[in-house]
């Protein structure tokens, strides 16, 4: 896999480009915003590891122009303990997940393949039928995790995606805040926050009523027609 390492601190990035090496990847590292965004508009990369602390631009800021151009690549951001509005701020500009600072290679290397199992492999060649939803009007499609909502395509990340697919497949049902989070592979208190940000994200892009909170519980879905 090609992937991209942004990180200014240069032995944390020289770590992490060698542990990928290790496992057969191939790194390319930038240490500053500027040398990251020439990177992106030049090639396409498999995942790209976003530290947001920069030192000449803010990594939010440079995230959420990224996805506004159209760059799909998933993002794994990196913020300092404690940064819990970072976290949730980041996730809202198009991040896929997170990882506080400091951290283990073993955990680093678990956060990578949790967010690349969210994405179709760019190598399968057979078409898998798309999977429609008993909420009318929405469709997944699983293989390229496209949705189309009243026959209109829906722009979504691959965790929109996952949450949205559990919701889809228990249509009418409250699905749990623990079975949702499941998808995030996160049950900590960011991974809470983060969970409202992406439902609330969704409402934005279905309507606001389209998924109910049902207070106490999770969430149910409700499309209407």
């Amino acid at each position: 896999m090609n992937l991209l390492i942004v990180e200014d601190d240069l032995p944390l990035q020289e770590s992490m480009e060698q542990a990928f090496v290790a496992e057969g990847d191939q790194p390319v590292c930038a240490a500053s915003a500027a040398e990251a965004d020439i990177l992106v508009q030049q090639h396409v990369y498999g995942l790209i590891i976003l530290d947001l602390s920069l030192p000449d631009r803010d990594g939010i800021a440079l995230l959420a122009q990224w996805r506004r151009s159209g760059v799909r690549s998933p993002v794994l951001i990196l913020t300092e303990q404690g940064a819990l509005a970072e976290r949730v701020y980041g996730l809202d500009a198009g991040a896929d997940d997170y990882l506080t600072k400091p951290f283990e290679h073993d955990e680093l290397w678990g956060r990578v393949q949790s967010i690349l199992r969210r994405y179709p492999a760019q190598t399968e060649t057979v078409t898998q039928p798309a999977l429609s939803s008993r909420s009318e009007g929405l469709t997944l499609n699983p293989q390229t995790q496209q949705v189309l909502f009243k026959t209109q395509p829906v722009d979504v990340t691959p965790l929109e995606y996952a949450l949205l697919a559990r919701l889809t497949a228990l249509p009418g049902e409250t699905v749990s805040r623990e079975n949702l989070l499941e998808e995030m592979y996160c049950q900590d208190e960011a991974g809470s926050n983060a969970l409202e940000v992406h439902i609330h994200n969704l409402r934005r892009k279905l309507g606001k009523t389209a998924i109910k909170t049902v207070r106490g519980v999770g969430y149910r879905l409700d499309i209407e027609n």
